[in-house]
């Protein structure tokens, strides 16, 4: 299992500079690169404080420019949200400025405050996302494509310039409910997913239906499975406490725009209370000492799962998180058998 970080840019205070904040996420990607990890993925959100990144595509090229080799993936781009023919030009554009360094995770869009801001009622999310998926797959790999459905008629058409990986960037379906991870393993892609704050067994059910997606496709390579979850390893006993009372917080700000009838006011989200207790978040989540942060990674690894996708951006100050990342580096990565073959692939490059 290999080792990735999130990069939310959580703006719970937004007196903070906002050019800030995007330096303090390229030095946490730069730091991520050098202690080994294999990617870092970054969100789409709009109009709220809970993930401040409008184009994950702009946020990708400028950490490109900033790192060597780390692979850098979008965690998601909502497909319901675009004109198909704009975003293929895009993320081509990407892949090319990247230099193929691109991974391209796709989805339906979670937050019905931003769907209907974007005027995209979340009914109609489905058949926009099958309806632009296919197109988008054909339009970066096909040349003077030509599109007949209920929302795009157009062709033929050839985006420029062309992906730099060939024939695209690897493609991550974004799927929570097992169902939808087997049937998306079963077509052969790679899924990206979240327990979010729920207890590890549903992480594991996730897995176990991915697996038996996977299990029963009839050809082709096999899809990989990627798994986001907040994480910290902290100092001590007293630094796990104050990173739970900042889940907490992020918990229910993350809540509010889960919940009909979100409060945002110029951007800021107003939190609901989420019925979680302090032991359900230590019990669900990755934080804790080094120890039991690597004990808990070890379970992810038992379940198969390919990419740990840890968000350490949950409210904890850049200092910590630096510190944080530092810590994973020196005293858990060393300690995960995937991690050891990241490093001398860096190393070698």
């Amino acid at each position: 299992m290999k080792l990735a970080f999130y990069l939310p840019c959580y703006w719970p205070d937004m007196s903070y500079p906002a050019d800030r904040m995007y330096d303090d996420m390229v030095r946490q990607a730069v730091l991520a690169e050098g202690i080994g990890m294999g990617s870092v993925w970054i969100p789409e959100h709009h109009f709220v404080n809970l993930l401040v990144h409008p184009s994950p595509l702009l946020t990708a090229v400028h950490v490109a420019a900033a790192t060597k080799r780390i692979r850098i993936g979008t965690a998601i781009l909502v497909l319901p949200l675009y004109d198909v023919r704009r975003l293929a030009g895009e993320i081509a554009q990407a892949d090319q400025l990247t230099r193929g360094r691109l991974e391209i995770g796709v989805g339906r869009g979670a937050f019905a405050y931003e769907l209907d801001h974007f005027g995209v009622p979340i009914e109609e999310t489905r058949s926009r996302f099958d309806e632009s998926l296919e197109i988008l797959e054909r339009l970066l790999t096909e040349c003077n494509v030509s599109v007949d459905t209920p929302r795009y008629k157009f062709g033929p058409v050839t985006i420029t310039p062309s992906c730099y990986q060939r024939p695209m960037p690897p493609v991550w379906m974004a799927a929570v409910q097992p169902e939808a991870i087997y049937h998306c393993a079963k077509r052969g892609y790679n899924v990206t997913t979240t327990a979010l704050r729920s207890p590890f067994e549903e992480a594991r059910q996730q897995a176990l239906a991915f697996r038996r997606g996977c299990d029963e496709r009839v050809a082709g390579t096999r899809p990989r499975l990627s798994v986001l979850r907040m994480g910290f390893p902290c100092r001590d006993r007293a630094d796990v406490a104050a990173k739970l009372a900042l889940a907490a917080h992020n918990d229910q700000h993350h809540n509010a725009m889960r919940s009909p009838g979100s409060e945002v006011i110029e951007g800021g989200i107003v939190p609901r209370e989420t019925g979680r207790t302090l032991k359900d978040l230590e019990d669900a989540l990755l934080i804790g000492t080094a120890d039991e942060v690597l004990e808990k990674l070890c379970r992810y690894a038992e379940i198969g799962v390919d990419e740990f996708v840890i968000n350490m951006g949950f409210g904890p100050s850049h200092r910590d998180v630096m510190e944080g990342l530092e810590l994973l580096g020196t005293r858990i990565m060393p300690q995960l058998p995937a991690s050891v073959e990241v490093r001398q692939h860096a190393e070698a490059v």
